[in-house]
């Protein structure tokens, strides 16, 4: 059996990998810094999901299903039989997928701005992201993905818009856009179901979140641990990277 997503294979461990899951529109890169920081310990794979990056050619529309399908696939053909997820958005939403799936693989579960832990979502927000292909216009619908105080580099804007120099990446992301929203909402999680899993969980957000709001983390299962940064918005894991990297290596050392 042969994998089929582009995979980013770092570090060195004896215990299970962890498993790093970016969000709509994203790719590998989203995770680098978090992957240098765990090299040391833990080995750990970032997924290019299905339609994006390295695995734009994947033969079926992404949404969080088919994103946790392909990455399940890609773990057994890789024979890694444990590991740790940490998924970003639609990525959270993937990851959850996964452990509710095959809870027996899932060692702990990170969970930053995740995708379908409610109804509410910026449908409009995430349509102008897919469609947009210049760099000005990018740098302008990407600030809506931070909190007011970050200031964000103009190379992220300039790495978007050199992508989609390649027509087929709009057309996935404008595909992949349908495929995870319902009309002006999004599909949900049963979260009560989530939360009776026997595994460390932790949701991750940012106050300041204008894509997912972050009360959608208010009143969740007693188990599922849940973190606010007052001051981030919804790209949590790259506006306090290092703070949300030694969440993730709690709930790894939790589950030991």
């Amino acid at each position: 059996m042969q994998t089929r997503l582009n995979c980013v294979d770092m570090g060195e461990g004896e215990g299970a990998p962890v498993v790093f899951l970016h969000g709509f529109g994203g790719d590998v890169s989203s995770w680098l810094n978090f992957q240098v920081g765990l090299a040391g310990s833990w080995r750990s794979l970032a997924f290019d999901l299905p339609g994006h990056g390295g695995s734009l050619d994947y033969p079926k529309t992404c949404n969080a299903v088919v994103a946790a399908k392909a990455v399940l696939d890609d773990l057994e053909a890789m024979g890694i039989g444990k590991v740790h997820l940490a998924g970003h958005s639609m990525g959270g939403a993937a990851a959850a997928v996964i452990a509710l799936r095959r809870p027996e693989l899932v060692a702990s579960l990170s969970l930053l701005a995740p995708g379908g832990f409610g109804p509410e979502i910026n449908q409009a927000l995430l349509r102008r992201y897919a469609a947009q292909t210049d760099e000005e216009g990018l740098q302008m619908v990407l600030e809506q993905f931070f909190g007011s105080e970050f200031r964000l580099p103009r190379a992220m804007a300039g790495y978007a818009a050199q992508l989609r120099q390649d027509p087929h990446v709009c057309e996935s992301l404008k595909r992949t856009a349908e495929a995870i929203l319902d009309g002006k909402r999004q599909k949900t999680l049963p979260l009560d179901e989530l939360g009776g899993l026997s595994l460390p969980i932790k949701v991750i957000w940012g106050r300041q979140d204008r894509v997912i709001p972050v009360g959608q983390c208010v009143g969740l299962p007693a188990m599922i641990a849940v973190h606010i940064f007052e001051k981030a918005g919804h790209m949590v894991h790259l506006e306090a990277s290092r703070e949300v990297l030694a969440l993730i290596r709690q709930s790894i050392r939790s589950a030991r």
